[in-house]
């Protein structure tokens, strides 16, 4: 069985108080390994993330670490509502590399009405300076991932289309067809009231690794881990009965939002995965595990 294990007992990353933008909260982090370094772009909020607290903006930062748990961070932000559909910021994103492009998705957050959150999408030479490529697919929808390469001869995503898993094929980026429903809550368990991607999937010799979050009926965020096929990511092959990472340290049961382990992706360094998470809305940490461990039965 899967089990995720924890590099450290505390956060790597915390808010910092002198900076309002990531003054209350920093978590939900995309995370690469690029040129011999660590880099995450980790969304923060100038006041506590949740709508009971009051109004909040989202943006996100840059963070870059030779060794995977020390990181230098920027003053400022990388990344920020431009857009309409960001007016209330820019939420959880995720990152790719494809040929020698890198792809962001993202959640623009309006905040105008119910439901007014949609997948964005941003591309990169460097990591720090992004052009915007705008809303891709215009529907109440989150939780998206690019697959790290194309499937035959196509892109693919995963999205959120309440409360399952999703997968999407396009030969643009823009337009997105061939809507697959993946992975579907189980009634009665951990993973009961939601299901979304955390970050891309890992490629094995098996499969797609897939570690996805799940919510159960109440409110509390588990990672899971599931198997898709190579050449057809609509088919699931496996998927672990029980969580890979659950709520267990203080930081990660206490928070903002209680109970909350929530990844946005991982760093690939050779066999190793470094996977990043936020714990309870409010800061963020580390877990490592290497592919050669993987056990899919």
């Amino acid at each position: 069985m899967i089990k995720l294990e924890r590099l450290t007992d505390q956060p790597i990353l915390r808010p910092r108080q002198e900076y309002e933008w990531e003054r209350s909260a920093v978590f939900n982090a995309a995370a690469i390994y690029h040129d011999g370094l660590f880099h995450l772009l980790y969304r923060t909020t100038d006041n506590p993330p949740h709508a009971k607290y009051g109004t909040y903006i989202s943006r996100i930062g840059y963070a870059v670490s030779s060794d995977g748990i020390n990181f230098y961070r920027g003053e400022r932000p990388i990344f920020e509502g431009e857009h309409v559909q960001e007016q209330r910021g820019v939420e959880d994103p995720r990152v790719v590399k494809i040929d020698d492009m890198f792809y962001m998705t993202y959640t623009g957050f309006g905040g105008r009405f119910e439901g007014d959150y949609r997948i964005m999408m941003a591309y990169s030479k460097n990591l720090v300076q992004w052009e915007r490529m705008g809303v891709v697919m215009d529907e109440p929808n989150k939780d998206a991932a690019l697959f790290p390469e194309k499937i035959g001869g196509r892109y693919v995503m995963f999205h959120r289309r309440y409360p399952n898993i999703w997968v999407a094929f396009s030969d643009d980026l823009i337009h997105w067809t061939d809507h697959h429903e993946v992975i579907k809550i189980c009634p009665d368990t951990w993973e009961s009231a939601r299901v979304g991607i955390a970050g891309p999937p890992i490629k094995t010799d098996e499969g797609w690794l897939v570690i996805y979050h799940a919510a159960d009926d109440n409110n509390v965020y588990r990672l899971g881990a599931a198997l898709l096929d190579l050449e057809d990511p609509t088919k699931v092959l496996y998927r672990q009965p029980e969580p890979i990472l659950e709520p267990e340290l203080p930081w990660e049961i206490e928070g903002y939002i209680p109970n909350v382990v929530f990844s946005c992706g991982q760093a690939e360094v050779g066999d190793d995965i470094w996977l990043y998470y936020g714990g309870a809305d409010t800061v963020i940490g580390v877990t490592k595990t290497n592919k050669q461990k993987l056990k899919f039965a």
